[in-house]
């Protein structure tokens, strides 16, 4: 995964609460081969009507938020079903940061493991996010850094797992954050084979 550090990017408010995994992306999308790509059925029926044309009403077919790499949202985002496509769907679509009061808790997983940062923000502070969207406002800062996103002059804290940011600032996996603590895993296994000797495995006559 690419370290997600700081993002400037095109946003898009999403008024809504407990958006689900199913709306996120709706199951008979699911046997499409990852390969080929998810994007274009997030939020697919939001997004269309049966004849698969674009709902003016829709945020993300407004023209001014096409290709809008930040999503902000109410409380209870990626609730439902514990689909990783969901997070598939977003990432493939370009989204690289969803933001809300809180999130479903396999959902905010699966998107830290897809390099997706999930930024819990307040109820208050998402609202104010929002109403700067809605009153035209295109662009936000979210920097990991300092976990703070920028709207404007107006600075709006956010939180994520210490755990996840770590993996998100390095572009790591759950493997690759194992391995970064490779000197503590072999000391131990070094002070463990003289402690318990007995427990270390007899390699067997040789060949």
């Amino acid at each position: 995964m690419q370290p997600f550090t700081r993002l400037t990017a095109l946003a898009c408010p999403l008024p809504l609460s407990s958006v689900d995994t199913d709306q996120l992306i709706p199951a008979r999308f699911m046997k499409r081969s990852r390969s080929e790509g998810y994007g274009d059925f997030l939020l697919h029926d939001m997004r269309f009507d049966a004849d698969g044309a674009e709902l003016a009403d829709c945020p993300l077919n407004a023209p001014e938020r096409k290709g809008a790499r930040i999503l902000v949202a109410r409380r209870n985002f990626g609730s439902g079903s514990s689909r990783e496509a969901a997070v598939y769907a977003l990432v493939d679509y370009g989204i690289a940061c969803v933001i809300a009061p809180s999130f479903g808790d396999i959902f905010a997983s699966n998107s830290v493991n897809n390099g997706l940062l999930p930024a819990t923000v307040s109820e208050s502070n998402c609202e104010t996010l929002l109403a700067t969207l809605g009153a035209g406002t295109l662009e936000l800062s979210v920097d990991l850094d300092a976990c703070t996103i920028r709207a404007g002059e107006t600075a709006i804290p956010f939180e994520v797992d210490a755990v996840w940011r770590t993996k998100l600032l390095n572009g790591w996996d759950d493997i690759d954050l194992t391995l970064s603590h490779q000197a503590e895993i072999d000391a131990f296994q070094t002070r463990d084979a003289r402690a318990r000797p007995w427990l270390v495995p007899d390699s067997g006559p040789d060949v």
